[in-house]
């Protein structure tokens, strides 16, 4: 059986149209896939259900400020549960604006606000500077909890691709200074380990393929341990928030997500582990309207209602 047929019927679909994502040329890279996202949200607009407000944080240890977006219910009354999310981008690319649409979204299911992160861009800010700018960002909404209608009792950490990784990485910085404490994880196809499969291109590696991994990595690293960086290469991952993590089969992270939730499970966190078949890394943001896609979705939103109920 051939790719095509492997894959879900309206994600192989697309696939043909969807460019491969070159990385010579980052400022390219970037245009090209906010170009993307606008294409597979066009006509979808701000939700009047929802407002949003940006906020410059102070940055960590004097670095620049930092920007965050809140997003809460415009019928808000009382405290709700908030969700600190990471955008993704393959650790070099992306902004707060591609998932303006999701964090509407997930405002709405949910019932909870939302705060997203603007973090530095490698390869021109490797780490520490995008993890310091998330942890500003995290304590910054723990401290400001009250002003923004949020539980500091239920706020859950979460990203997608690097994101994602980056959201484990911080739930893991945060576990370690013991300043904040976030209730929860929701790790959507994370990226994790720096050490990611080198075999061949593969077609449903498209989007996100070895070499973009290497990349990507490269460039976030710069000079630091990856034993410090990288969730992965972690040796402890006790004393962490309960986790959920979603990948799809035809993913390039896919085993080392599975390995990560196996090791926290063993470390005593409890993981809920959600493999979706036939799709590849991104498909639910490039094909949004797709039956397997508002699955996938529907997932997130319920766990993470479960995760952060009152």
């Amino acid at each position: 059986m051939d790719l095509m047929q492997r894959l879900d019927p309206e994600i192989a679909a697309v696939l043909p149209l969807l460019p491969a994502m070159d990385l010579t040329d980052i400022p390219a890279a970037r245009a090209t896939l906010m170009d993307m996202l606008a294409a597979a949200n066009e006509g979808v607009g701000p939700s009047p259900n929802v407002i949003r407000e940006d906020h410059m944080v102070p940055g960590l240890n004097g670095s620049p400020e930092v920007r965050v977006r809140h997003y809460r219910p415009a019928s808000q009354s009382g405290v709700v549960p908030c969700l600190y999310w990471i955008h993704g981008g393959g650790h070099v690319l992306g902004q707060i604006e591609q998932d303006d649409p999701m964090m509407d979204h997930i405002v709405e299911a949910v019932g909870c606000a939302a705060v997203s992160v603007e973090w530095r861009r490698p390869p021109e800010h490797p780490f520490p500077a995008p993890m310091d700018d998330c942890y500003a960002g995290l304590t910054w909404t723990f401290k400001n909890a009250a002003e923004l209608g949020v539980d500091p009792q239920r706020i859950a950490v979460g990203g997608a691709s690097s994101g994602g990784g980056s959201a484990a990485g911080l739930a893991l910085l945060a576990r370690d200074r013991g300043e904040v404490a976030p209730a929860f994880q929701l790790l959507v196809y994370p990226m994790l380990d720096d050490r990611s499969s080198t075999t061949a291109d593969q077609p449903h590696y498209r989007l996100w393929n070895p070499r973009s991994n290497h990349f990507g990595w490269t460039a976030y690293l710069g000079d630091a341990d990856p034993r410090v960086a990288v969730p992965a290469r972690r040796d402890d991952l006790s004393g962490l928030p309960p986790a959920w993590i979603g990948v799809g089969t035809h993913d390039l992270f896919h085993d080392e997500d599975l390995a990560y939730a196996e090791r926290l499970r063993s470390a005593g966190v409890p993981c809920e582990v959600e493999v979706v078949p036939g799709v590849f890394h991104g498909f639910d943001l490039f094909v949004p309207k797709a039956q397997v896609s508002q699955r996938f979705f529907r997932t997130q939103c319920d766990s993470l209602r479960a995760a952060l109920a009152g």
